[in-house]
């Protein structure tokens, strides 16, 4: 399932995951977000518990996106121990991200 990541979440969330977290940085009013959105859902139920997959409204948080330098969206960040170890910026294939993931799961 995708969670839906806010500032006041960040923290247990995203920075202190055992897991690796796969974070969309995203916006309702973003045409390639609305094409990226489907295949970050597909993606969460794909990969099942090995990893967490979620979304940041980047309208409704943008000290959080600010803080990791996020200009463009869709932006897909994958976190490992609080870190970013990969991110694309711009609509990303499934394919890519479940690499991504993979490695990250090392």
């Amino acid at each position: 399932m995708t969670k839906e990541f806010t500032t006041q979440s960040w923290e247990k969330d995203v920075l202190s995951s055992a897991k690796p977290v796969l974070v969309d940085f995203w916006a309702p009013w973003c045409g390639p977000c609305r094409t990226q959105g489907p295949i970050v859902d597909t993606l969460a139920s794909e990969v099942g518990d090995t990893a967490i997959i979620g979304k940041l409204n980047v309208d409704e948080n943008p000290e959080t996106a600010g803080q990791y330098g996020v200009q463009s969206i869709p932006t897909i960040a994958i976190f490992k121990s609080g870190k970013i170890v990969q991110k694309f910026v711009g609509v990303t294939g499934a394919d890519k991200l479940k690499e991504a993931l993979a490695s990250a799961n090392g």
